[in-house]
């Protein structure tokens, strides 16, 4: 028997089935790719006005290579000023909601576990409202310049305080209460929601119609400076997901066993801290309230590859931008011309599989 049998024949069956889980791990993150890849295609392509493979291609060719043959002036114009800026946006928002949601349930050890659960859209939202209703004193060549860029760190500072004060309220003696988080959230986001409902009261009806739609979430108003200013914030969290991922692995055992572990726990909880806030602040100021895409992506992606974060985090970040890409496409063909909001349709989708989490875990769950 030759060494490499020899060795073969030695390993335990464990070995064998994490190997085979590993293997089917790295297809999952490969299959995932794939289809955002397609799905991103399918955004530029589908719409009111007919655009053919070959220009999709020619659009891909001018943005990257500034290749302007390749593309009509009609097909600039739909592809590369409409289609283009939206179909990326829907890729950051969805890939941050995701990953923030898979983050945050690896740092709180529960699948419940959610920006939007635990009040920080909320606090997001609120300061995106105030930014949008209270600009209007603000001089003319400010708004011209930096309005769009506002609205995105207005809703991080926003995210920001209300995840410090979530932590805050959670946390006794080093310790995270998972029940006094999501009560605390709860009532952090009805705080939110009443403030925010009192400052819709005193918008004008125009405001007051934007406001609505804004509320339900969308991609509608997408523009390549409203790209650029949530794509730092997008970034920092993707960027980071292989340097947290053995730290969420290690919180699994406890954030004590993580601490013996050799893990920096304290450093560890504030930088997801930031990273979800700021991620879920951008994405709120740039499409709205867009809920359940934190909770359902990484749910059903751990029951399908493991809670292992080193392929959870990317797994999430992959399948929640095709998710929301997905949502957005039907959203923009379902009811043409008209356009639904994006929020409703996650909701149709998030609200069953949310409900049957509660119901698995009712024996666990005790508030």
């Amino acid at each position: 028997m030759s060494e490499m049998t020899l060795s073969e024949a030695f390993k335990s069956p464990a070995t064998h089935a994490r190997t085979s889980r590993e293997i089917c791990q790295h297809y999952a993150l490969r299959a995932l790719a794939a289809l955002l890849l397609v799905v991103c295609f399918v955004s530029l392509a589908v719409g009111p006005t007919e655009v053919s493979v070959s220009h999709i291609f020619g659009a891909i060719d001018y943005w990257l290579l500034g290749d302007e043959t390749a593309l009509s002036l009609r097909d600039k114009v739909v592809l590369m000023d409409i289609r283009m800026p939206r179909t990326l946006l829907g890729c950051l928002v969805g890939a941050s909601l995701a990953a923030s949601g898979a983050m945050m349930q690896g740092l709180f050890r529960n699948p419940l576990a959610d920006p939007g659960l635990v009040g920080v859209s909320s606090g997001a939202g609120l300061a995106a409202v105030c930014v949008i209703t209270l600009s209007s004193g603000l001089p003319a060549w400010f708004l011209d310049g930096y309005y769009v860029y506002l609205l995105p760190w207005g809703a991080f500072i926003g995210g920001a305080a209300t995840t410090a004060l979530l932590y805050k309220v959670a946390t006794r003696r080093g310790q995270t209460s998972i029940a006094t988080m999501l009560l605390a959230g709860i009532a952090l986001g009805a705080l939110a929601g009443a403030v925010t409902g009192f400052l819709v009261f005193g918008s004008t009806d125009e405001e007051l119609r934007d406001l609505t739609f804004w509320g339900m979430g969308g991609l509608g108003s997408s523009t390549w400076p409203r790209v650029w200013s949530t794509l730092p914030f997008a970034l920092a969290v993707l960027i980071s997901l292989p340097f947290i991922a053995k730290g969420l692995n290690a919180f699994l055992l406890g954030e004590a066993e993580a601490f013996h572990l050799g893990f920096n726990t304290q450093h560890l909880k504030r930088l997801i801290i930031i990273l979800v806030a700021g991620a879920t602040g951008a994405s709120v100021a740039a499409a709205g309230a867009i809920g359940f895409v934190g909770i359902v992506v990484p749910h059903v992606l751990r029951l399908v590859i493991g809670p292992d974060h080193r392929f959870l985090l990317p797994s999430c970040a992959l399948l929640g931008a095709s998710l929301l890409v997905a949502a957005d496409v039907v959203a923009r063909t379902v009811v043409a011309p008209a356009e639904l909001p994006i929020g409703i349709i996650t909701a149709v989708i998030g609200a069953p599989v949310f409900l049957s989490i509660l119901l698995g875990r009712k024996n666990q769950v005790q508030l």
